[in-house]
């Protein structure tokens, strides 16, 4: 048939079975079973290997076949691939769940593993050194039988740590793997801030007069993230009008009473808060709900609220580009927290019993 391609059956070749063959190890070993097992029986994938096993056939392996002091493939042909499905921590350097390129530099005392962003190589030749993500050292023992095969397969530390074990000739590795790794964040983009009320509330360690201690007793406090314009324009666009906004970003805003007040009417216990609000052109809604451990307002229950209160906009004394928040106090009683962003400011206020 014209304009189709046609392949000639006599033309396809298929490859025989190589001399070093693919096998995978997986962690748990039974994970690799789990449409077998009943639902309490199944246990969740943690880390897969997928390698080629090359034989001795009476060589010298480590100092002879693979010198001592150069990187190896850790296997044959293709390069040795590891799957975390889960974050991981290896020689101190935290490693993101997904696929990587595995390969060691061989030492008669012990393994530097290295794990690479770089996939779809085979061996070692011409890799980039820049896509090195982590590398671990692992111990050496010296065995006194020696394994025909390489092979690669865990041995279980505890539950939040796991050997990753590479054994061929009279040599075993053990490439210690933190399951549980510390996750330490970057810089935030919208950082966190707080204002409290009265402001000397947050020094009250610092003063030594009782009556000045007594008039700094901390009444309220708003812990929230403080996004920047960054060229956007923000109400009617970025916060869409109409809509609950988290009032910040990132985590859920959050107010703590430190005695009861009076909120739009109600009265409302002391405690601790989410704060958001339903922004309008001339008036906002501030919303207080008690869904305090949460990500922004997705998927928000309305029956979690507890008090609601209407403030007039107005019109910010300069363009504020990040979102800021103050109390500015009325008299002995009422408080405002006054919200500001871009050319908009909003005056929330709030009584104290």
């Amino acid at each position: 048939m014209s304009g189709v391609f046609q392949l000639n059956a006599q033309e396809l070749e298929f490859a025989p079975l190589d001399v070093s063959p693919m096998d995978m190890a997986h962690y748990p070993r039974t994970s690799a079973f789990n449409n077998y097992m009943s639902e309490d029986q199944k246990k969740d994938p943690m880390i897969k290997v997928l390698y080629c096993r090359p034989n001795m056939k009476e060589r010298v392996i480590f100092g002879g076949l693979v010198p001592y002091g150069e990187l190896w493939r850790l296997g044959a042909n293709e390069g040795t691939e590891v799957s975390f499905m889960q974050p991981v921590e290896i020689g101190g350097n935290f490693v993101n769940a997904g696929t990587y390129t595995v390969n060691a530099t061989i030492h008669p005392s012990h393994w530097v593993v290295h794990f690479s962003s770089e996939l779809g190589v085979a061996g070692t030749a011409n890799l980039d050194a820049s896509k090195i993500v982590a590398s671990g050292k692992a111990k050496v023992k010296n065995l006194d039988d020696a394994r025909e095969e390489f092979t690669v397969g865990f041995q279980k530390i505890n539950d939040g740590k796991v050997y990753m074990v590479f054994e061929w000739e009279r040599t075993r590795a053990y490439l210690p793997v933190n399951l549980n790794p510390a996750f330490l964040a970057g810089s935030d983009a919208s950082p966190m801030d707080l204002v409290q009320y009265p402001g000397m509330s947050r020094f009250r360690n610092f003063i030594d007069n009782e009556e000045e201690l007594a008039a700094a007793t901390p009444k309220m406090r708003v812990v929230y993230s403080r996004p920047q314009m960054k060229g956007r324009t923000i109400f009617g666009e970025l916060v869409k009008y109409g809509e609950p906004w988290r009032l910040g970003a990132n985590e859920t805003t959050l107010i703590t009473f430190y005695e009861d007040v009076m909120f739009g009417g109600t009265e409302v216990r002391r405690g601790t808060y989410g704060l958001m609000a339903v922004p309008g052109e001339t008036e906002w809604e501030f919303v207080l709900h008690k869904n305090v451990v949460s990500w922004g307002i997705a998927n928000h229950n309305d029956e979690d609220n507890v008090a609601s209160a209407k403030a007039a906009v107005s019109a910010a004394p300069e363009t504020m580009e990040a979102l800021s928040m103050a109390f500015d106090k009325q008299d002995d009683k009422n408080v405002h927290l006054v919200v500001a962003w871009d050319k908009t400011m909003v005056r929330l206020p709030i009584t104290m019993k």
